[in-house]
C-alpha cells in the first residue's frame, strides 16, 4: 500500500452559540473545521481532521511511502521542516496528516484504531468544556444540563476577568452536575492571561468558596518558573501543556516539578500524544487531551496514565460521521475500522467556509510593564484593574 496523494476539505463545526475565552471569542455560532484525506493506490483513503495550511511543505515526506509506517512517517515529517522548526501550523498540519496515516494503518488490518493501539476499554472518560465564556447564566446552565443528562460529573468554566461573575458560574456548575456526583470536578480555564501573583490571589479567592481540580494555564505557556510558582501557592492542580509544540517544550516544566496534570491538544496527532502519555507516566503524571478529541479518543483509550478527554460539544462538525458516542461521562468508540470517521463530500461541497476562530468579538487587554490589567466594566464602562 503507498500513499498517492491528499484532498483538502472544509467544512462547518456549528456550535449554535458563541464560543471562546478570556482571549476573545466568536461573534458567530460556527467555525471553520478543516478535513485532510490521504489516498492509496488500494483505495484505502485516511481521514484526518485539523488545519493543514503546510500540506504542501510537508506532504512530500509521505509521498509514495507505506502509510503503516506511520512512527517513522511522523519523524520524518518533523526532520524535513527541521530548520525552520515546527511549531504553529506545521505542527498542526503534521497532526492532522498523523491522524490520517493512523486511520490508514487501522483500515488495513481491518480493525478500531482503539483496538489497534492495544486498548482494552472502549468508553473514554471525559469533562464537559463548552467554551462558554460569551454566554449568559441562563444558556451556560443550559449548555451543560445537557452534558449531565448524558452522564457527566466534571465541566471546566473559561473565565480569569471578574472574580464574583466566576464564583458565580462556578456554582452554577457545582449545583448542575451534583445529580451525576456528590463532589463534581470543577475545573478553571485562564487561558494565559494571568501573571504569577495575580494567579495565585485570584485562584486562592476562588478557593475559598469553591473545590477546584485543576487551573488551566494560569500564566504563559513558556513560563516554567511562574508556573511552578502557581502549583506552590494553591491547593489545586495546575494543568497546561496543550500548546506546547513537540515533548522538548514540555521537559521544562516537568524538570521543574510545575505541572499536576500534562496537556495535549488533539490537534497535534496521535503520535505525539503517545510520547507526551509516555513521557508523562515517567514523571507519574497524568495525561489529559484537550480540544476536538474525538479525533485522538481511540488513541487516550490506550493511553495508561489517561485522567479524562475534554469534550466540547455533544455533535461532529457538518457532514462528519464519526462512530462514537458521548454518553456515561465520556466517549463510547464503536467498532467501524480506523478512526470512525466518514465524510460526506457532496455536503461539504455545498457549504460555505465557516467563520475562522482569529474573528473574535471578545476584549482582552495585555498586561502593561507593571503587571497591571484594564478591563472595561461589566456595563461597558470606563476601564479598571482587573481582580489581584
Amino acid at each position: 500500500m503507498r500513499i498517492t496523494g491528499y484532498r483538502s476539505l472544509v467544512t462547518q463545526h456549528d456550535w449554535g452559540r458563541p464560543v471562546g475565552d478570556v482571549n476573545g471569542h466568536i461573534s458567530g455560532t460556527a467555525t471553520q473545521t478543516d478535513v485532510l484525506v490521504l489516498t492509496t493506490d488500494v483505495g484505502f483513503e485516511g481521514i484526518g481532521v485539523g488545519t493543514h495550511a503546510e500540506i504542501d511543505r510537508v506532504f512530500p515526506s509521505i509521498d509514495g511511502e507505506d502509510p503503516r509506517s506511520v512512527v517513522a512517517l511522523y519523524d520524518r515529517m518533523l526532520a524535513r521542516v527541521f530548520k525552520l522548526g515546527h511549531a504553529g501550523s506545521v505542527f498542526g498540519t503534521i497532526g492532522a496528516v498523523d491522524l490520517a496515516l493512523w486511520d490508514l494503518k487501522a483500515k488495513a488490518a481491518d480493525e478500531p484504531l482503539w483496538r489497534l493501539l492495544g486498548a482494552r476499554n472502549r468508553h473514554v472518560p471525559g469533562y464537559a468544556s463548552a467554551l462558554e465564556i460569551a454566554l449568559p447564566d441562563e444558556q451556560l446552565a443550559e449548555v451543560y444540563g445537557a452534558f449531565a443528562d448524558r452522564g457527566y460529573g466534571a465541566a471546566k468554566l473559561k473565565g480569569g476577568r471578574y472574580l464574583d461573575h466566576d464564583l458565580r458560574r462556578l456554582r452554577i456548575l457545582r449545583d448542575i452536575f451534583a445529580v451525576n456526583s456528590s463532589a463534581p470536578g470543577l475545573m478553571f480555564d485562564a487561558n494565559e492571561s494571568w501573571h504569577r501573583s495575580q494567579a495565585v490571589r485570584y485562584v486562592s479567592r476562588l478557593e475559598e468558596q469553591v473545590d477546584l481540580t485543576w487551573v488551566e494555564e494560569p500564566v504563559r505557556r513558556w513560563d516554567t518558573a511562574g508556573m511552578a510558582a502557581v502549583r506552590a501557592g494553591i491547593r489545586a492542580g495546575v494543568a497546561s501543556g496543550e500548546n506546547l509544540t513537540g515533548i522538548e517544550q514540555l521537559r521544562p516544566l516537568l524538570d521543574a516539578d510545575a505541572l499536576d496534570i500534562v496537556q495535549v491538544g488533539s490537534s497535534w496527532g496521535i503520535t505525539h500524544l503517545l510520547r507526551v502519555a509516555a513521557l508523562a507516566h515517567g514523571h507519574d503524571l497524568p495525561v489529559s487531551p484537550i480540544g476536538f478529541t474525538s479525533v485522538i479518543a481511540p488513541a487516550a483509550a490506550a493511553v495508561p496514565n489517561l485522567l479524562a478527554v475534554e469534550v466540547q460539544d455533544v455533535k461532529p462538525p457538518r457532514g462528519l460521521s464519526i462512530d462514537q458516542e458521548v454518553a456515561d461521562g465520556g466517549i463510547v468508540l464503536g467498532d467501524a475500522p480506523g478512526n470512525g470517521i466518514t465524510v460526506d463530500e457532496e455536503l461539504l461541497r455545498a457549504l460555505g467556509e465557516g467563520q475562522g476562530w482569529a474573528e473574535v468579538a471578545g476584549p482582552h487587554v495585555r498586561p502593561d510593564r507593571a503587571g497591571l490589567r484594564l478591563v472595561p466594566e461589566a456595563d461597558g464602562g470606563a476601564l479598571r484593574p482587573a481582580h489581584f
